[in-house]
């Protein structure tokens, strides 16, 4: 979709910058428009992560609805991680912490979720909840699964514990 979008004849090499701005302004509407669009699929998560991530410098309040209505949509909890990785990455991890509090279900959802929700925790300056979203780990089914992960998160929230005393 954006390849089609940026498509150009013009290769001017004095307007190539200004052309590359273009190019991708076109894209990212072609982007938006498309998922606006497949968004109105009620089962639709996708469409709308995207469309989030093209908001998200812009549009905080549109984007933490849209990431809602993804993880609301979504019962394996993809859209989940996606979201919070989306808000992480923007540097929101108090955004990404408020999602995912109320959205993840560590029984039933990929453990991505989890760790996505440690990574936030331990961004923002928050230890105690990094231990509790990774003590929620506990209940997801498949523990042998996710081990090696576990044990990575542990050591990263010790450390966030140790410097948030220090």
């Amino acid at each position: 979709m954006r390849r089609h979008a940026v498509t150009g004849s013009d290769d001017d090499p004095l307007t190539a910058e200004a052309d590359d701005a273009e190019r991708q302004r076109a894209a990212d509407l072609a982007v938006w428009s498309l998922g606006e669009e497949l968004a109105g699929n009620p089962r639709a998560w996708y469409p709308l992560v995207e469309v989030a991530r093209l908001s998200v410098r812009d549009d905080l309040e549109g984007t933490i609805r849209r990431l809602t209505t993804a993880a609301e949509r979504d019962p394996s909890g993809r859209a989940l991680v996606a979201g919070l990785r989306l808000l992480r990455e923007a540097g929101l991890p108090v955004d990404a912490l408020s999602l995912g509090t109320g959205h993840w279900h560590p029984r039933d959802h990929d453990p991505e979720a989890g760790r996505e929700l440690v990574l936030a925790a331990v961004e923002a300056g928050r230890p105690m909840d990094a231990k509790q979203h990774l003590a929620s780990l506990d209940l997801y089914p498949k523990q042998d699964d996710i081990a090696q992960m576990r044990r990575e998160l542990a050591r990263l929230v010790e450390q966030a514990d140790r410097h948030a005393g220090s």
